[in-house]
């Protein structure tokens, strides 16, 4: 009998130890205490500056990239300003606003022939996309 009990504590500690070896689940919760919309704009931050600034894209030479995702608005954007007057007027703000992950893009580059190519740039990032060129 005593045999027995302690084949079943055995059996049961296996059991346990197999059990917290499973892994877990699949889904990637969103981080604590991040809305949707900033999220959504860290997202497009990352792609913006790997494949506007940091690859030194020449039609993005004259911009500097300015970031404002940790706003305590609730407006996470981020800003493309003149590279030689960092603190002038920006001629882009890209934004996202409260709980919502639909990100605005407005400013004067928007009207110049550079707008489409921002356009697709941040829809593609927005929708999960993080290329920095659109498939052929």
């Amino acid at each position: 009998m005593r045999l027995t009990i302690a084949r079943l504590a055995l059996l049961a500690i296996a059991g346990l130890s197999l059990a917290s070896c499973q892994s877990g689940s699949k889904s990637t919760p969103a981080p604590a205490g991040k809305s949707a919309s900033l999220l959504a704009m860290e997202q497009v931050a990352i792609a913006a500056h790997k494949c506007w600034i940091a690859s030194k894209d020449p039609a993005f030479k004259p911009y500097q990239m300015a970031n404002e995702l940790n706003s305590y608005s609730g407006t996470p954007r981020f800003l493309l300003v003149p590279a030689k007057h960092y603190g002038g007027k920006p001629l882009l703000v890209v934004q996202a606003q409260g709980n919502s992950s639909k990100v605005d893009v407005f400013g004067p580059l928007m009207a110049e022939p550079l707008g489409a190519r921002i356009g697709a740039d941040i829809a593609r990032w927005q929708a999960g996309n993080p290329s920095c060129a659109a498939a052929a």
